[in-house]
């Protein structure tokens, strides 16, 4: 069914419904920008967990940019997976790979500074961490995300995604732990097929989406405590919850 989702935030609550039911235990939420962001921003509100970044860029082929033939993801030094079936096909050879390597490794420095601020990774080592985007189609990009996730040893990867085709999420599904995807076409189109609205997210919203979701996670704790009556430590104030989270209260 075409529209499946009104848009990247009501996917994000379908999701996030059904990660909840997992029982994860204090779990890490790692979003793949862009398009991620908003779809993951929903699940760490649902789980109360910290939101983070999983930064990947695709290689597309030559003269197809939407034609990945490799992706690197963000590390020292970057994961890089090549599609060799996609690269035997088109242009997409090994040299062009490398000089494209170069290219997206100054946009993943790029993004770093830009969504980050200075701030640094949040820790994944021996924690229980979901990952989501806002869809898969042939998986190269996610492959990069999940091989670079494995190397900094987290105890449990979930992955979660709103659509995808159901051969690529049965290929991922052996370098996770868990598999919550909502809907598996049998026919896969592209990703924004399945999406009533499927805007281009840009870098202020990636922000705005990162800044609410750590003011959110800061403040949980007197959340939590209103809802079950206690009172918190300390109540944060409205002027407080206006704040830059990393800011003292």
């Amino acid at each position: 069914m075409v529209g499946d989702f009104k848009d990247r935030a009501d996917a994000g609550r379908q999701l996030a419904a059904a990660v909840v039911r997992l029982g994860l235990v204090d779990p890490l939420v790692l979003a793949l920008p862009r398009g991620g962001v908003p779809v993951a921003a929903e699940v760490a509100l649902a789980l109360c967990a910290p939101l983070d970044l999983l930064i990947v860029r695709k290689i597309g082929a030559p003269g197809q940019p939407e034609l990945a033939v490799a992706a690197m993801a963000e590390g020292d030094p970057p994961t890089v997976v090549v599609d060799e079936r996609t690269s035997q096909v088109t242009e997409g050879d090994h040299a062009y790979i490398k000089r494209e390597v170069r290219t997206q490794r100054a946009e993943i420095e790029r993004r770093c500074n830009t969504y980050r601020h200075g701030r640094a990774r949040l820790g994944v080592a021996g924690k229980t961490v979901v990952v989501v985007d806002d869809g898969i189609a042939t998986g190269t990009t996610m492959r990069a995300a999940l091989k670079a996730l494995r190397r900094k040893r987290p105890a449990k990867v979930v992955l979660a995604v709103p659509v995808a085709s159901n051969h690529t999420i049965y290929e991922l599904s052996k370098l996770v732990d868990d598999v919550v995807c909502l809907s598996q076409p049998g026919y896969f189109r592209s990703v924004g097929t399945y999406y009533a609205d499927f805007h281009q997210v840009d870098d202020e919203e990636v922000i705005a989406l990162l800044d609410a979701s750590r003011r959110a996670h800061l403040h949980e704790p007197a959340a939590r405590a209103l809802r079950s009556g206690e009172p918190p430590l300390v109540w944060p104030s409205r002027s407080d919850l206006s704040k830059d989270p990393t800011e003292p209260l």
